[in-house]
């Protein structure tokens, strides 16, 4: 294969332009001129004019969750909606046009859906759909409100015990009020979707208790394909999972062998707070088992706590609008610094979602305790979110060697998402070093980028032009934007680095995997604000055609 007439942006400082590229057997050959990369043409190689349009590296999206995502694929899609009319409007028509779904099942309802005084129950709700279970989940999938029926029939309308962090919110008449937080209050309302074997990787981090059927694994894969489909649309050529058990693996490794594995995949061993400290083993089975160039396994993810929104995240100083209240840790800290050991003493990286600067300081603490207990080691545990901090944290993302696993969509403001009640949760004197990516990258810590998707979408080049055009929430506070390339570089360089990756990706040069994407446009020639125009009309993935527009 060779691309010619092209703007090639490789991220190869070495490098860093180029109008031609070669390809044979998976990987670059050659990067250079029309000329030059016309001489090495075999006979019938596969010839792709760019157009004179950007080729780069293929997107590596470092935080998503495939199986998740690709199962709302189907889900109605509220993101945007306001007002009670609108959303019941939408609810109905989605209702008539699927009477054969055991639940209903809606993503992306803002926390402020109706108003930004009048929270969502189970009574408006049941006002819209009363006599089918239907469940509508917030943007961050932290927080979901449920009708009576589906509270009914999960067996959660009149309340249940649950771990730390997790609520189900009760009304003064002794009934669930509609409005669940966290998984685990969650959970009852999803098994009743039938959805629960493909979410067993974020919800229990366990394998199906009764082996699958060959027709089981057959829908399962045909659901797992289309997430798959879906980020090869949008030039993704790598991706880390953000939830994950062995079934995960076992899937994609039966789409390799269809032929249909059309992205790179890295997917961890999920630990719970309900887990014994024995289990990790079975995280370094997963390592054991899928460590090649295109399924790996080799990381541990954690949850240390919720989201701002629902005051599930841990912070160190009280919420602004909440003053007596901090947040539960889903791990006591001193818990989480011995699972952190032993994950670091089996050589494994460690992934842990933290929000709140509660969370994300007991994340450091429990990364230092494990340098101090094992040896300082090239470890690259990552931090997932990172959405507040503090003064005195700033500094040990670099001196720790942990990465910033950061999401450009995620800060209020950006790609439509509301300020409220966000900021008001966070408190402005809190909010310079909220979403820091600037102050984080400023200290010499490695910020890689990501969507989280399904909670945004897995788009890229959105995350590229959200990490451009962010502006501050109000005057004297810093800019955290990013140019253009720096922004690439979170979805490509960084990406590479974070999986240790950096020296067969991330880039376009002589001996790295041939993934890229071709663009529409001339991206470096785009105004920022226009950049959402931009789309993938080619992914290649190891030498392989993998989307065509």
């Amino acid at each position: 294969m060779i691309v010619t007439n092209a703007r090639i942006l490789t991220m190869d400082e070495g490098n860093p332009a180029a109008e031609a590229m070669a390809v044979a057997d998976g990987r670059i050959v050659a990067v250079g001129s029309r000329g030059d990369i016309e001489r090495l043409a075999a006979p019938g190689a596969k010839r792709i004019d760019a157009a004179g349009k950007s080729v780069l590296p293929g997107f590596i999206e470092s935080h998503l969750h495939i199986l998740l995502g690709a199962a709302e694929l189907g889900h109605l899609q509220l993101f945007g909606v306001k007002g009670f009319d609108e959303l019941s409007a939408k609810v109905k028509a989605f209702a008539a046009a699927n009477p054969d779904r055991k639940v209903l099942q809606a993503q992306g309802a803002d926390y402020t859906i109706l108003s930004e005084t009048e929270p969502v129950t189970r009574h408006h709700l049941d006002r819209i759909v009363p006599d089918r279970p239907f469940a509508m989940s917030s943007p961050d999938h932290h927080t979901m409100w449920a009708n009576t029926k589906a509270l009914e029939m999960a067996g959660i309308l009149h309340g249940k015990k649950l771990g730390p962090g997790n609520e189900i919110v009760m009304g003064a008449d002794g009934l669930a009020e509609g409005e669940l937080r966290e998984s685990e209050a969650m959970g009852p309302v999803v098994a009743l979707a039938g959805e629960d074997r493909i979410r067993l990787g974020i919800s229990t981090g366990g394998e199906p208790e009764t082996p699958p059927t060959a027709a089981e694994r057959a829908a399962d894969r045909a659901v797992l394909l289309e997430g798959l489909k879906h980020a090869a649309k949008h030039g993704i050529t790598s991706f880390h999972n953000m939830d994950g058990n062995a079934y995960t693996l076992e899937l994609l490794s039966e789409l390799r062998d269809e032929g249909k594995l059309l992205c790179r995949a890295r997917v961890p061993f999920h630990y719970k707070n309900f887990m014994q400290i024995s289990e990790l083993e079975r995280a370094s089975e997963m390592t054991r088992r899928f460590d090649d160039e295109w399924l790996r396994s080799g990381f541990v993810k954690l949850f240390m706590d919720g989201v701002l929104d629902s005051w599930t995240a841990v912070m160190v100083e009280p919420y602004a609008d909440r003053p007596d209240w901090v947040g539960e840790p889903l791990f006591p800290a001193d818990e989480f610094a011995r699972i952190a050991t032993e994950i670091d003493r089996r050589g494994l990286q460690i992934a842990v979602h933290a929000i709140g600067d509660g969370a994300v300081r007991s994340v450091l603490d429990g990364y230092e305790a494990a340098q101090k207990a094992n040896g300082r080691r090239d470890s690259r545990h990552r931090i997932e979110h990172i959405e507040v901090t503090t003064d005195a944290d700033v500094p040990r993302f670099a001196e720790l060697g942990v990465i910033c696993s950061m999401q450009p969509p995620h800060p209020p403001g950006s790609q439509g998402l509301p300020l409220e009640p966000t900021v008001s949760r966070i408190g402005r004197d809190r909010w310079r070093l909220a979403y820091a990516w600037r102050t984080l990258k400023n200290t010499g810590a490695h910020v890689v980028f990501a969507s989280d998707w399904p909670v945004s979408n897995v788009d890229p080049i959105l995350g590229i032009q959200s990490a451009m055009i962010r502006k501050p929430w109000a005057e004297g506070l810093p800019d955290h934007s990013y140019s253009l390339h720096e922004a690439i570089a979170g979805y490509t360089v960084e990406g590479a680095y974070t999986e240790f990756a950096e020296a067969t990706k991330g880039r376009l040069k002589p001996g790295f995997f041939a993934d890229f994407v071709v663009l529409s446009h001339d991206i470096e020639a785009v105004d920022p604000e226009a950049l959402h125009e931009v789309r993938p009309v080619m992914t290649v993935c190891g030498g392989k055609v993998t989307f065509q527009a």
